[in-house]
């Protein structure tokens, strides 16, 4: 097992480029099971989960051309698709839910265990299942008990569907489905994240009809086929999010490239509160935490464009040396705030009640052997010890692999003190 020694370092400085987004490519592969035609996409981070989503494609019976030195995939689904993901890497991510829609338009069944994942709350299925019921699909609820998705359908219709949280997976399995569904689907209380958005400018260039995505209310008008695609992917908002927490955190200056400022609205807000200044250049987004001290805060995590959960464990590792007690509240997963304890044996001294966390903020921390929990916990950790006395042993970092790519090499061009051992 591979682990991070972290030491605490220097203020960060310099440039960091930021890959494209996890968690866009991920439903653009899955995407391109929908048309029998070649899809390029480019701009695909080099991460353990594309590396998983790749594999089941191919067990699904896609040609796929993996180039990640390059960072670009091509897939073809030309040939006869299988209706049945494999457990052993459905287990493996979260994301592989995401081709239950396309299987259902390619095959009219699709059989598939329930997900994993990190393990920051149940994150159910049932939202993804409720609306393709609404299209006609028949869903086996004996072998739902068992944990398994089983569904059929000999044609999917258009339906208005409501969503009772603005859940992205099922947006998007929903979205997926529609655009070869007969009629007009109209999804109400869709989830608005940017990755939504550029999702649906993949399919939409495919030759799907897809209006108000980035919105509430989405409607696609269905269409008969789809065609193939060259795409590049958005920047990964969450990675350049940490780069920017670890830039304010450490004191340093970092100048992030490849970036939208816009998706990241509210994280830019609460880390101007906590006393970072922040400004766009030609070049990129210049993040400056050399200006004084860091201020405490209040965060709640909300769906987009609210603060993203995603970003909850970093801010929170920056929340741990501010000066004064911050509250942190997480409304989007009931268990993220497994990180608390391993932020604790670096003195952090952090009290949680049910979703709320009460940081005291203005510690002297400590190294100290801590494990990630989740992906964002596990970059999370790693900023700690960035400002840490002593060394800081980071074992589990698996999770971190899932989505950050070149995440120590990164770090390092900007000098932070890390290194990557194998065991």
């Amino acid at each position: 097992m591979a682990k991070f020694l972290v030491q605490k370092s220097a203020p960060l400085r310099g440039e960091v480029k930021i890959s494209g987004s996890k968690n866009a490519v991920l439903p653009i592969m899955a995407a391109a099971l929908l048309t029998e035609e070649k899809c390029e996409i480019k701009d695909v981070p080099a991460l353990r989960d594309v590396e998983v989503m790749c594999r089941l494609l191919e067990s699904l019976g896609a040609s796929v051309e993996m180039d990640l030195a390059q960072n670009r995939v091509q897939i073809e689904a030309s040939g006869k698709i299988s209706w049945e993901a494999p457990f052993d890497l459905v287990k493996m991510m979260r994301a592989s839910i995401l081709v239950l829609g396309a299987l259902l338009i390619r095959t009219g069944r699709a059989i598939i265990h329930l997900p994993g994942g990190c393990a920051i709350g149940k994150r159910p299925v049932e939202l993804h299942l409720k609306g393709l019921r609404a299209m006609g699909v028949d869903i086996d609820e004996a072998q739902l008990n068992r944990g398994i998705v089983d569904a059929k359908v000999d044609k999917l219709c258009g339906s208005t569907i409501y969503l009772d949280f603005p859940s992205v997976g099922a947006t998007e399995v929903i979205v997926m489905a529609a655009t070869l569904a007969d009629g007009v689907t109209i999804l109400e209380n869709a989830a608005q994240e940017p990755e939504i958005v550029d999702l649906a400018n993949v399919l939409n260039k495919m030759g799907a009809r897809i209006k108000g995505a980035g919105t509430d209310t989405i409607k696609i008008e269905g269409v008969e086929r789809l065609k193939g695609v060259s795409h590049h992917v958005i920047p990964d908002r969450i990675e350049a999010g940490t780069f920017m927490v670890g830039a304010v955190m450490t004191g340093g200056s970092v100048l992030i490239k490849n970036i939208v400022a816009d998706h990241l609205k509210a994280v830019i807000a609460k880390l101007r509160e906590c006393g970072a200044e922040i400004y766009m250049t030609d070049e990129g987004l210049v993040v400056r935490g050399d200006r004084g001290p860091v201020n405490s805060t209040d965060i709640k995590t909300l769906p987009y464009p609210g603060f993203p959960t995603d970003m909850q464990s970093p801010f929170m590792a920056l929340l741990t040396v501010a000066k004064g007690p911050s509250v942190v509240i997480e409304t989007v997963f009931e268990n993220r705030f497994m990180h608390v304890g391993e932020f604790n044996r670096m003195g952090a001294n952090i009290k949680t009640n049910g979703n709320c966390a009460i940081i005291p903020g203005d510690k002297a921390l400590q190294g100290a052997q801590v494990v990630a929990t989740d992906l964002r916990a596990g970059a999370a950790v790693v900023l700690t010890g960035l400002v840490a006395d002593g060394t800081t042993e980071v074992s589990q970092i698996y999770h971190v692999d899932r989505g950050y790519e070149n995440f120590v090499e990164k770090l390092r061009a900007l000098g932070a003190n890390i290194m990557r051992v194998e065991e």
